[in-house]
């Protein structure tokens, strides 16, 4: 399809080696005006989608991270209370009336910039699985409305073509209400192929048989039982550190010294050591 083929192009421009789920995620959210949940292990590209899709399609990019006890305030916005304070100091002292519930007193946090924003833009809610479920349902419910009610000041309405991408990596399960609204992209480490394209736009410099060895063993480790796998940065990270060290193609020494980009931990540095490196 032309429109899909199209997003690929763009994406690819700005960096970003797809694959045709994600492509034909990204149109039908377009066209159904749906936001985007997405899933997968850390490092496979997520938030770096988001991200792209703003480039690619010249949108503002606003993000909310989450955490666990992020609050309704630290997404939506809150009132500058020392601001007010003064404003009403102020007032006394010149015996005048004034009110401080206004715009002027409020500070806007990213979900409210977004919404009030009047170009188009992406939304990213990052591992919304580390948010609480009620700050999930209000989220959910001010997509759905499409409008933000702020307690003694305002609602707002949404005011551009607002795209919005929602990532998890599975903390906890996500609330039917969420996954029943939007559009379900699950995006694993890529295939040997997709890998070896990612690397070659990320290090185009990289001598294809570099690239193609890395690939390979960092798609081999990614097979063992570690306590977190190298993400697809990892590989890149690798790829960049041999060619550094002007170790092209890499000795095995120097594959080893240079683990500490892709193992996280010692053991599972001695485990990619004795099932890959050794075995070579």
């Amino acid at each position: 399809m032309k429109e899909i083929e199209e997003i690929n192009k763009k994406l690819e421009a700005n960096n970003y080696i797809s694959n045709n789920q994600i492509n034909t995620t990204l149109f039908l959210a377009f066209m159904l005006k749906k936001p985007i949940l997405i899933e997968g292990p850390p490092g496979t590209g997520k938030t770096e989608l988001a991200k792209t899709i703003a480039e690619s399609f010249d949108r503002d990019f606003f993000r909310i991270q989450c955490y666990e006890g992020i609050t309704f305030e630290q997404v939506v916005g809150e009132w500058n209370y020392q601001k007010q304070l003064l404003y009403l100091e102020l007032a006394r002292e010149n015996k005048e009336d004034m009110t401080i519930f206004s715009n002027e007193f409020f500070i806007q946090r990213p979900l409210l910039t977004a919404f009030s924003n009047t170009k188009p833009s992406v939304l990213l809610i990052d591992e919304i699985d580390k948010a609480d479920e009620e700050l999930e349902s209000f989220l959910l419910q001010a997509l759905g409305e499409q409008e933000i009610t702020v307690n003694d000041l305002d609602t707002f309405e949404l005011k551009n073509d607002l795209i919005v991408v929602l990532t998890s990596n599975a903390q906890r399960t996500l609330l039917d209400e969420t996954k029943d609204r939007c559009l379900y992209l699950y995006i694993d480490y890529p295939e040997y192929e997709r890998e070896v394209s990612i690397v070659n736009k990320r290090v185009p410099l990289a001598e294809n048989n570099l690239v193609d060895d890395i690939v390979e063993k960092t798609q081999k480790i990614r097979k063992l039982d570690l306590s977190k796998k190298p993400s697809i940065r990892s590989t890149v990270d690798w790829v960049r550190s041999l060619i550094a060290l002007n170790e092209i193609p890499p000795t095995r020494e120097a594959l080893e010294n240079t683990l500490n980009v892709v193992a996280k931990n010692e053991e599972d540095k001695e485990r990619i050591i004795n099932e890959v490196l050794n075995k070579i």
